[in-house]
């Protein structure tokens, strides 16, 4: 796994309600074996005209957004399916953090196996993050800060958010949940003397 702690950079403002795995990563792009190559196929309907040529009225299309690794959405993103090559396609292309008022439940835990950190804020909050770096063209940039749990606009404004403890130090370590808890070794086994000693008959 990946890992994250910190990120600075531009964020794509895609304030659309309901954007499901198919749209993240059509069906058609999902045969083969290789759990990789997405991220030229992430939002392929809407970055491509019927053609095959760039969309220019896309965002992602645009810069400095083509480049961004942020992304501001609205309600219910990553809804639908349950794919986890939604995540995979977003990270492929670039993205580290989405911040979203709400997220599809099993888009959001698959996010931190990823390398992304899904961050929920209140629809405010995001709505005030696009305006400001849709005020700056594009350039103001966001920090998202998962060891402190913070989201860092670019005027400075602050905006705490929280995540499940478990799959924030899986993120920050770049472990698994199997990694993890072997991280916990000696614990485990200063248990196991304690209850031996409590419980000789279950041993």
């Amino acid at each position: 796994m990946e890992a994250f702690q910190r990120i600075t950079g531009i964020a794509a403002p895609m304030l659309r309600i309901n954007i499901d795995t198919d749209q993240i990563i059509p069906t058609l792009f999902l045969g083969g074996t290789e759990a990789k190559g997405y991220g030229k196929h992430l939002f392929h309907h809407w970055r491509f005209l019927a053609d095959g040529a760039p969309n220019p009225d896309f965002i992602l299309n645009q810069p400095p957004y083509d480049r961004a690794e942020v992304l501001l959405a609205d309600r219910n993103f990553g809804c639908g399916s349950s794919r986890e090559r939604a995540p995979k396609a977003l990270r492929e292309f670039g993205f580290r953090a989405v911040i979203a008022p709400s997220f599809g439940g099993i888009f959001y835990n698959n996010c931190f196996r990823n390398g992304i950190v899904p961050v929920e804020l209140a629809i405010e909050q995001v709505r005030a993050l696009v305006a400001e770096v849709e005020a700056a063209g594009g350039q103001g940039r966001v920090t998202v800060d998962l060891e402190a749990q913070l989201v860092i606009a670019p005027s400075g404004a602050r905006h705490p958010f929280v995540v499940p403890e478990t799959l924030r130090q899986m993120l920050l370590q770049g472990v698994d949940e199997i990694s993890l808890t072997l991280s916990r070794q000696s614990d485990m086994d200063r248990f196991r003397t304690t209850d031996r000693a409590r419980r000789p008959w279950a041993y």
